[in-house]
């Protein structure tokens, strides 16, 4: 193990990360960890042993994974991940499990393989990002102290208050989609995380993200598209749109996003671009 540092965001899994740490030094001597305090910290971690280490284990949620992933772009560094956060949408995709045993058995193979990524005006994105509804959601969100029952309970708040936005595209190809939408989700893999599938159809390798556009709905649609979403059903019909692309620019009049459930201030014209087989993933 000694080309391989462990990365713990102490903030993750309800501020309880020394249950995985003294596990880590049970099964792992002498391991290399940071336990991180900033963004810039991690990257700075990352900066000073990237020369000596081959494997980035992000010990966090999908923000934690994102924050290492972006200093991994491009090059043959592996992230690996110990899922900790409170969606964990990006480890389900790529199959890591709270199961350290497994995880070491797997940094032992090193086996690996590359994944697309893409950003939103330069800023990076590993799973599912987006602004409207879910982004007010996030930015809600983060004021609590997280789990899946406040994400409920702030959803269905945040829906019955909230107005649509309005998306303009640029180019003419997708002018007809125009108009006022409850959320505008571009999804590099299936799912936000908790198994709640945005984008069912997504690959995380084909060189594509799915841009999903969902209008407003009546209350009584709702249920429909929550078992949809939970049973990996959802799907183009009135309310929801799917736009697979490489590329593309829009503007929209908020500044609120989320990207990979982490709540961001970005302002328009929005660019988004795929960023084929760009990183490599333990596997």
């Amino acid at each position: 193990m000694e080309k391989v540092a462990f990365i713990i965001n102490p903030f993750s899994a309800k501020k309880n990360y020394q249950p995985f740490l003294k596990e880590l030094k049970n099964k792992v001597g002498n391991p290399l960890y940071y336990v991180s305090e900033s963004i810039p910290g991690t990257d700075e971690f990352i900066k000073t042993h990237f020369d000596e280490i081959d494997i980035f284990v992000a010990i966090g949620g999908d923000g934690t994974i994102s924050t290492v992933a972006k200093n991994l772009i491009s090059t043959d560094k592996i992230l690996a991940i110990f899922p900790a956060g409170s969606g964990n949408g990006f480890s389900n995709e790529t199959r890591f499990s709270k199961n350290l045993d497994e995880l070491l058995e797997k940094i032992k193979a090193k086996q690996s393989r590359k994944i697309d990524t893409f950003t939103v005006n330069d800023r990076l994105s590993i799973n599912v990002s987006g602004t409207g509804f879910d982004g007010k959601v996030v930015k809600e969100f983060e004021k609590t102290s997280r789990g899946f029952k406040n994400y409920i309970k702030v959803s269905l708040k945040t829906f019955f208050n909230y107005r649509p936005i309005k998306v303009t595209f640029l180019d003419k190809e997708h002018q007809q989609y125009n108009g006022r939408y409850l959320m505008l989700n571009i999804a590099n893999t299936r799912q936000f995380g908790n198994n709640a599938y945005i984008a069912p159809k997504a690959s995380k390798s084909d060189g594509l993200v799915d841009m999903v556009l969902v209008k407003k709905f009546p209350l009584t649609y709702s249920a429909l598209f929550a078992f949809r979403m939970f049973t990996k059903r959802l799907k183009d019909d009135e309310y929801v749109t799917y736009l697979p692309v490489s590329e593309i620019s829009f503007k929209v009049n908020t500044k609120n996003w989320h990207l990979d459930g982490e709540f961001n201030k970005i302002e328009s014209p929005i660019h988004v671009k795929v960023q084929p087989a760009s990183l490599n993933i333990l596997v």
